[in-house]
């Protein structure tokens, strides 16, 4: 019992966490259609920035100004980069993505070193938020659970507002969109740029609940692209069920230190990291527009 109560609350933690970084990835898709490479890079600037500004300021400030910095550089990249290859279609938009994602790398690198930094929970939610059948839940995690839904609340209003027709509007009929007085490529910097703050913020919460060192955007990049793709591209809702579906799956095999058969030496522990790729194999060849997603539309709701 204290197995699988400690293991679902674990696993909501961490597909929580998967859903802010993914959420961000299908605003842009679903909004831009624009598979963002360097995604997961975002991520890790968050987290480093975070780092840097707790050092100066604490906490809480680094929280809300570190996805900001995050948001305003995503913003500036669309603006002086994605822009002007969008007319050349998806594939220089995913090539300059995936050459923004290695600069970033080496940038974090260069200003940070290639090690881990000390990058710790703050004091005021280190510590059990309680204890259930001798083993404790961290309080830190439940922050996370809270800001995550939080987010996924805004997130589901705004694609309801008014803001979000427009931005639907000026994926799908741009020119009308233009003539009625919006500003579309503005609209498209502020998606973008939001996106990447999601990102950002995913970062400040999960560089200190896991680690932060330069490649913890090539240890979740890829898992996000999978939450995406199991989903739905564009599916807020589906990128939320594969995201608890992956959180809770890889975490109940990493719990269970068993092996896999008692003629070799091979522990189900040992498969978790291969087991999202495995899960999106198979919704490519059963369902390829997956859970939630449509082959015939964008559109993030």
């Amino acid at each position: 019992m204290a197995f699988f109560t400690l293991s679902l609350l674990n696993g909501i933690s961490y597909g929580l966490l998967l859903f802010l970084l993914s959420s961000g990835l299908t605003l842009i898709w679903g909004m831009m259609g624009v598979l963002n490479f360097a995604h997961a890079s975002f991520y890790m600037v968050g987290a480093y920035l975070a780092y840097t500004l707790s050092g100066w300021l604490g906490f809480w400030p680094a929280l809300l100004l570190a996805p900001l910095g995050v948001g305003l550089l995503g913003a500036a990249f669309e603006r002086l980069g994605l822009r002007l290859v969008r007319r050349f279609g998806h594939m220089s938009e995913l090539l300059i993505t995936f050459g923004l994602s290695y600069i970033l790398v080496e940038l974090v690198q260069l200003i940070w070193g290639r090690s881990s930094v000390d990058y710790r929970v703050p004091p005021a939610l280190d510590g059990p938020l309680f204890t259930l059948f001798d083993n404790q839940f961290p309080m830190y995690r439940a922050f996370i659970m809270a800001v995550t839904l939080l987010v996924l609340a805004a997130l589901a209003w705004l694609v309801r507002t008014r803001a979000g027709l427009v931005i639907r509007a000026a994926l799908t009929q741009p020119d009308m969109a233009q003539a009625l007085g919006h500003n579309v490529p503005r609209v498209f910097t502020v998606v973008f740029g939001v996106g990447c703050a999601l990102a950002g913020l995913a970062g400040v919460l999960g560089g200190n609940a896991f680690v932060t060192e330069p490649g913890m955007a090539q240890a979740l990049g890829g898992v996000v692209f999978v939450v995406v793709v199991v989903g739905g591209l564009g599916s807020l809702k589906g990128a939320f069920v594969a995201s608890m579906a992956i959180g809770l799956l890889q975490t109940f095999v990493v719990a269970l230190d068993v092996a896999l058969l008692p003629a070799l030496p091979l522990k189900i522990s040992q498969l978790a990291p291969v087991l999202p790729y495995a899960v999106m194999v198979l919704m490519l060849i059963l369902r390829p527009q997956g859970l939630m997603g449509s082959a015939q539309r964008h559109g993030a709701y």
